[in-house]
């Protein structure tokens, strides 16, 4: 009598788990790009900035002199920078301030954003008084509506985590369709100068979805 191959049936097995753990690990691979979104590239917010600065250079030790504020939100977290496209929360049905409690605001009240909060001599965006916000959205998901603020001359971005307190409401959007980039105008009173940050909140059109991000301008 024949007796069958032990290391065949083994071998069959691990074939089997390998497909398995290949099929599993496609999965793993694709579902970052199904869940990714956007953020206002214009005028660029803390953590796309730092990105765009440094993403491809994060280990450079100059970045601790020449951008202290990226270095100590690389520090923190490089995983902020890495998915400045995914700073959503569900579900807060337009009650913003409510869910939100003062200096969380930069970071849209996530802890693994939390250096975002942080004051310090951010790098800022040069802006007029009438200037140009810029969505880029991977998903082209659309908007219901856009809300940007502008700090208060009274606030110091340098010394003070932002508040509530510390915005001045200058735009109110209509719906934007889906698309790749929403731009739209925002005009102010021209009361500004120097350094100054610019709020923005994007709530999504495909659910309740709230992205706000603070954007570092320097009006002239």
């Amino acid at each position: 009598m024949r007796m069958r191959s032990t290391s065949g049936s083994a071998n069959r097995r691990r074939g089997i788990i390998a497909l398995v753990i290949g099929m599993l690990a496609t999965m793993f691979v694709w579902t970052p790009t199904a869940s990714a979104h956007g953020t206002i590239v214009g005028p660029a917010t803390r953590a796309y900035q730092c990105w765009q600065s440094w993403g491809s250079q994060h280990t450079n030790p100059a970045m601790q002199q020449q951008d202290p504020m990226c270095y100590q939100a690389f520090q923190s977290n490089a995983d902020t920078m890495w998915n400045w496209m995914s700073a959503l929360r569900d579900g807060l049905g337009g009650n913003f301030q409510g869910a939100t409690p003062n200096g969380q605001l930069c970071s849209n009240n996530l802890s693994r954003n939390s250096a975002l909060n942080n004051p310090g001599k951010w790098r800022t965006t040069s802006v007029g008084s009438n200037f140009q916000v810029h969505l880029y959205d991977q998903a082209s998901h659309g908007a219901d509506y856009f809300r940007v603020y502008v700090s208060k001359n009274s606030y110091d971005p340098s010394t003070q985590r932002l508040g509530w307190g510390d915005l001045d409401l200058v735009t109110t959007t209509g719906r934007y369709a889906p698309a790749k980039d929403i731009k739209f105008n925002v005009q102010t009173n021209g009361s500004y100068r120097g350094h100054h940050v610019v709020f923005t909140i994007w709530q999504a059109s495909h659910l309740d979805q709230a992205y706000m991000w603070c954007s570092d301008v320097n009006f002239g």
